[in-house]
Order: structure tokens, then sequence, then C-alpha cells
């Protein structure tokens, strides 16, 4: 216990006393003066990962300390008079959007935007003004459509500057968007998670991203099984999240899940979007009650929740009830009850105080002058409370309290510096914060092995998945081996090969459209990772495009080995691997398409419609239906824009590039006519009569077409076949580049 304490930071260790006996409490996991009035050295969180020490097995001597001392239960893990406090104040902020109210007959009359369709403005925000101190929850209350998770966003920077209306400061500075991306962290309504990773899994991938690479596994492992325990977690840590398929963690769990993984860097201020929707009392009381954790140990929690039970009251530290868009009350919950009977309505005293709030507001809502006394009352009721506090002024700049909470070991992910770094340039007056700080906690090669070790590990667990696509091109490939069985060299053959080459081009990328729902499935949690600057946007495409490649090499080469020698396809081996590396390029640019879209389309239904039609467009423009040269001019670009064109055209000359291969000889020119259906020796005869009229001999066995005068009537005789490969892989990647800039327009995730 003393190696411990000997490891704390100075100004911890400073109130240690040689001639005083040190005991340690249950309670907070801190070490107490033997006199009653003396305050307590807490241990926070951090400073036990910093003097964290293994044993033979690996265990943490810290963490062993912090568990049997019941540490993360507790409600504080330091003092609440920290010396640099947070503040995040907002003053009048105003938000309205234009919609369109009706259809208008009649343009010239009436406000419209040209079209004859009215456009009104709906005020969101009007004028909203409120402060929430560190150590504190502040909970924003109000019927639906009140305006709660607009604030929210709003004050966690997810509306556009210019559309938004007021002051955001903390500490009295304005905070920068990319400030407040290190500093701050947001909870979403619905939780978005793997369904295949356990809770202990999700936390640690978590940690990976959020973590710096400075620090040792071994001490994120120590984070995530300290966060788990503080979650209350413990039991279900080993447990699969799941989902509607897969048995999993209760509603509560993934609640407190969802909140973990946006904690895990210890931010400043976490903002939450209704956390306690869908649970039962127990489940949000406890999700609560670990919000209440978060805020003690030296954060801002500012949350939007619908309608709070007695328990959940207790905790919060102060309320904000909108009503359309407008404050009807700022305060403690201690105060509710004076300000409504000040206002002519008296609480009950056995009625839960919010329940009889939101009831009241809901009734004069619907009342003819709405809640527009009650507005202005609580504006006079806020200006004589603030001229009875005394207002205190830490006189704490942003840039202090940020260098406080590093020191710390708050924001772990942010800081480039350790603590004593810190302290040196504090102490030589550097103010630069943006020196500080880190836009990302890791380089880019370790965002792309996480991310990639994180989807192979969820797909892994779901091998079904893989199987029925990897099923599915094994019975299309052994359907079209047993039927185009041991082509021979003939009219026939030629159009059977040309069919089964169309065919088998086209199946490729058809059977890549299961790639829309990968990236849709995973869309709002790639947009909650990024927002807060988890990774790299570009690491994430290039992750999922190195993961994407084994699975392609394996279904490539099943269809090719299932039916180039059943089907009896030219050549050797070297033919084989060019008909391997043609599907296989195939495969690759139609699974970059279908990824693109898939960034573009955001609901399933119709990224399967429009995939499905799309490739059927390139199908019919490959040049399998009509020639390159009977194309009109005004669709001959869609010809060198469909991507089933230079797979198709390389296998046709990788078949019939040899010019010494006959495929149809003399006999053989009546087959595809009328003239079909006669004797041999009419043909004959036929044959010596054209020769006569022609002026050279031709026979039955006269070679007529090879497979170079067939790669001439197809029209392809513009780039050889490795050209063909070439452009199909540049496809591919041209698609991944387009779906790179795709996430990087449309996932901003602010409203406008």
């Amino acid at each position: 216990m003393s190696g411990l304490l000997n490891k704390l930071s100075p100004a911890r260790r400073a109130n240690k006393s040689d001639d005083l006996p040190l005991f340690y409490t249950d309670q907070s996991m801190g070490f107490q003066r033997g006199h009653r009035n003396t305050p307590k050295v807490s241990v926070t969180l951090a400073e036990l990962l910093m003097s964290m020490e293994y044993d033979q097995n690996g265990r943490s001597q810290a963490l062993d300390i912090a568990l049997a001392s019941n540490f993360f239960s507790s409600v504080s893990s330091y003092p609440l008079t920290s010396p640099s406090p947070f503040v995040l104040s907002f003053k009048d902020l105003t938000y309205s959007v234009k919609i369109k109210k009706m259809f208008n007959p009649l343009p010239c009359c009436g406000s419209s935007d040209g079209d004859g369709m009215e456009m009104n403005t709906k005020m969101l925000l009007n004028g909203i003004s409120g402060e929430a101190k560190e150590g504190e929850m502040m909970a924003v209350l109000g019927a639906s459509g009140s305006g709660k998770s607009t604030l929210i966003d709003a004050l966690a920077d997810r509306i556009a500057k210019e559309s938004l209306h007021g002051s955001i400061t903390l500490n009295g500075e304005v905070l920068e968007s990319s400030l407040h991306k290190v500093i701050s962290a947001y909870v979403m309504q619905d939780d978005l998670l793997f369904p295949m990773l356990t809770v202990e899994e999700t936390l640690m991938f978590s940690a990976e991203f959020r973590l710096p690479r400075s620090l040792s596994k071994k001490k994120k492992q120590a984070r995530v099984q300290a966060l788990i325990d503080q979650l209350g977690l413990r039991n279900a840590a080993t447990t699969v999240i799941g989902d509607e398929g897969h048995r999993g963690v209760s509603g509560g769990e993934r609640r407190r899940v969802s909140i973990g993984i946006d904690i895990i860097h210890d931010p400043i201020i976490l903002f939450l979007d209704e956390p306690t929707s869908g649970l039962d009392s127990t489940s949000a009381y406890m999700v609560v009650k670990v919000l209440q954790r978060v805020a003690k140990s030296g954060s801002i929690v500012i949350m939007s929740i619908h309608q709070p039970s007695y328990r959940i009251l207790g905790l919060l530290d102060k309320l904000l009830f909108l009503s359309r868009g407008n404050t009807v009350y700022t305060g403690s919950p201690t105060d509710l009850p004076r300000f409504f009977s000040e206002y002519g309505h008296v609480i009950p005293e056995n009625e839960n105080k919010t329940e009889f709030a939101l009831d009241l507001i809901r009734e004069l809502e619907d009342s003819p002058e709405g809640t527009k006394t009650l507005v202005e009352f609580h504006k006079q009721w806020r200006a004589k409370e603030t001229l009875n506090q005394t207002t205190r002024n830490t006189n704490v700049s942003l840039k202090d309290a940020i260098n406080a909470s590093i020191s710390r070991e708050k924001l772990v992910s942010a800081c480039r510096a350790g603590p004593e770094i810190l302290r040196d340039r504090s102490s030589r007056g550097e103010t630069n914060l943006k020196s500080t700080f880190q836009t990302f906690a890791n380089p880019f090669w370790t965002e792309i092995l996480v991310i990639a070790k994180r989807s192979m590990l969820n797909s892994r667990r779901q091998p079904e998945l893989f199987g029925i696509r990897l099923g599915a091109v094994l019975v299309t490939g052994t359907i079209l081996a047993t039927m185009f069985w041991k082509l021979d060299n003939s009219p026939r053959g030629i159009q059977e090969r040309l069919g089964f080459f169309a065919f088998a081009m086209s199946t490729t990328f058809y059977t890549c459209a299961e790639a829309i729902p990968v990236f849709l499935q995973e869309r709002y949690i790639f947009m909650r990772e990024t927002a807060y600057n988890a990774y790299r946007r570009s690491s994430y495409v290039l992750a999922h495009t190195i993961i994407s490649l084994p699975a392609l090499v394996i279904l490539s080469a099943t269809f090719a080995a299932t039916t180039f020698f059943a089907v009896g396809l030219a050549g050797g081996s070297e033919w084989f691997l060019f008909f391997f590396l043609t599907i296989l390029a195939a495969f690759w640019a139609g699974s970059s398409f279908v990824t693109f879209l898939s960034g573009v389309v955001s609901h399933v239904m119709i990224g399967f419609t429009v995939v499905v039609a799309i490739l059927a467009y390139f199908l019919l423009f490959s040049g399998f239906f009509i020639a390159r040269d009977r194309i009109p001019l005004y669709w001959l670009w869609f010809h060198y824009l469909s991507l089933v064109k230079y797979p198709y055209e390389g296998v046709l000359q990788n078949e019939f590039e040899d010019p010494t291969k006959c495929f149809v000889r003399g006999i053989q020119m009546f087959d595809s006519s009328p003239l079909g259906q006669v004797p041999d020796a009419v043909k004959i005869n036929l044959l010596k009569s054209m020769s006569g009229v022609l002026g050279f001999n031709v026979t039955a066995e006269t070679c007529v077409t090879t497979g170079v005068d067939i790669l001439k009537k197809q029209g392809i005789t513009e780039m050889s076949k490795w050209s063909c490969l070439l452009i199909t892989v540049a496809w591919g990647f041209l698609f991944r580049v387009m779906f790179y800039f795709t996430l990087l327009v449309g996932s901003k995730n602010k409203r406008r």
C-alpha cells in the first residue's frame, strides 16, 4: 500500500505525513489522516493506472487494490473541490429550420420557394441559456418535440455553425470544433454495437482506438477491466452483445456498454441523447447511477431524458425543462417545488415533481396562450434568483483547466505529452493548446490493424454469412459447368461460349450485391466513431479493402475451378490462371462498386434495387447482346462505362486468341442457316459450286472461321486481354476512392 502511495502524483504525495497514521476507507479507496477534519487523499483511476505493477501472472496490483476496496462503485474518485473546475456555458442558443407545409396550387400567391410549396420556419431552439459544471449532471426534459435532442446536438457541436446562433463557451472561451471533438464524447440514443463481440472485447477495441499507442496493452486492459466494474458489467463481461438472431446482454447492459465505449478515454464533457429510453426503471436507474460516477470523477454530464423516476431525480444536479424550443425552468431539482409554487401551481407532497411539471407544461401547450406566461415567469424568476446568488469566479483559464485534467491523466487519448512535460511547459508559460493535443490517438497503420481485427472477429463468429455466399457461387458454378459441359469447336459451340462468358461475368457482379448490407449495418457505428476522431475514414476504407480480399480470392478460385475444365475452355494452366485473375478482378470491381453505392444509398432495399438495375444496364451495354460497332453513338459512352465489358472481353480473348484454332469448317458453314438440315452430300456439292465461283477450293475440312475472326466479329479489337484485366482492377480502385469521398462528405453527422 505504501508502495502505491509513493507512486502517486507529487501533489497527492505531499499530503502524506510521516508522523500521522494513515488508514484506508472502503468508500473511496482513499487514504485519510488520523484527524477527522483533515481532507483525505483520494486515489484516482488514472493514478492507479500510472502506478500499476504486475505480478508473475500478469495481474495488476493496483487493479487488485482497487477492486478489493470497492473503488469503482464509489460515486467519487477525486474530491469535488477540484483546483481547476470546468464550466460549460451556453447563451441565447437559437436554431430554426424551414419546413414545407403544404402544396400551394398558386405559387404566385403567398410566400413560397417558387415551386408551389409553402415554406414555413419552425423554431426548434429559442434563446436557450444555462450552464453545467464539472462534477454535475444536467438533465434536459420536455415532451416529444420540445427540443431536447436538438439542444444536446447544439451543445455537442452537431449543428452547423452557420445555422446555430448564440454562444457556447468552456471556462469563458469559445470551443473550436477540433478541440470540442477531443475533450467531449456523444452517446447516441440507439445502441450501435457489433452484435458478435463480447462486452469486454467491445470495450477493448474502443480502448485500442481511443487510447494512445504509448500506453501499454496491459494498461489498456486494466482500464477496460476498471471500466467494466465501474459500469457494473462484470457478470456480462464475456457475453456477446447479441441482436435479433443471437441472444446477448440485456437492454440496460447494452446501454451501459454504449456509454463505456465513449468514456474509455475519460472525456471532460459527456453528452447523451435519451440514455434511459426503452429501459425498465431499474435498468434506467443503474444507467444514471453510472453517469453520476462519471460526473463525480471530473466530467460534465449533459443528457436528455423523457420522464425520470423519483430515484433518478435524486441523482440529478440540474434540470432544464423545454417546451417547444423555449426554456420553462432551469435550476436545481430541489428548487422545482418553490418555482411552481410561486407560479401558482403547488406540487402535491407525494407526487413526482418532474411528472407534475411535465403534465402542467402539456396542459399549457394545449391551451390557447400556450406556455408563454410560464416562459415569461421563468425569465423573471431566474433574474431574481441570479441577484440573490453570490457568484464565485474561479478565474481558471481553459488552458490551465485542461492541463490540470491531463495531469490527472484525463483525456488520455488526446495528450501528446505526459503530465511531467505539461507541468514543465506550464512553468515556462507555454499557452498553445494545439501543441498539447493530437487529432487522432493512434497512427494510421495501427487504426487499420484494429479495424481489420475487429471486423474479422465479428465475421468469424457469423460463418454462415460467408458460407451462404460461397454456396451461391459453388451452386452457380456447378449449374454452369453441367449446362455448358465440354463445349465443342463448332458454330453452336461459339454461341454457347459467348453465352457462358456473358452469364459468368454478370454472375460475379450480381453475387457482390450482398456487400450492400455490410456497410449499411455499420454505417451509424462508423459515423459515431469517426465523429469524435476514434480513427480516420481512410483507415476504415483501407482496412475493409484488405480484409475483403481473402474472401474474394476464395470465391474466385472456387468459381474458376468449377467451370474452366468442365466447360472445356481453351488452353492449359496459363489460360486457367488468366481466367482466375479475370474472375477475381470482376469480383473486386463489383465489390468495390457495391461498396461505393452503399455509401451513397442509406436504405438496404433501395440499395438492392439500384444495384440490380445498374448491373443490368452494364450487361446490356457489355457487347454481348449487341456488338460495339452496332451500338448507337449516343449510347456508346455507356458501353465504355460498363463494368461487365472489360472482363467479358478479356475472357473472350483468352479463349479465342489462338489464330491456329478453327471453330468453323467448310461443311459447318451451313449449320446456322436453313441449309443445315440438308444431307452432307448436298453440302459438299454446294461447296464445290462455291469453289468455282470464288476461284479457290473450299472443302469440307477447310477452316473458314478462326478465333481471331470471332473476336473481330464481336468488335473486340481495341485492347489486349491484359489491358482489359488492368482496367477492371483500376475500376475497383476508383470505386474504393469514391467510397472514401462519400464517407468524407456524407458522414459529417451535423444538422444544417
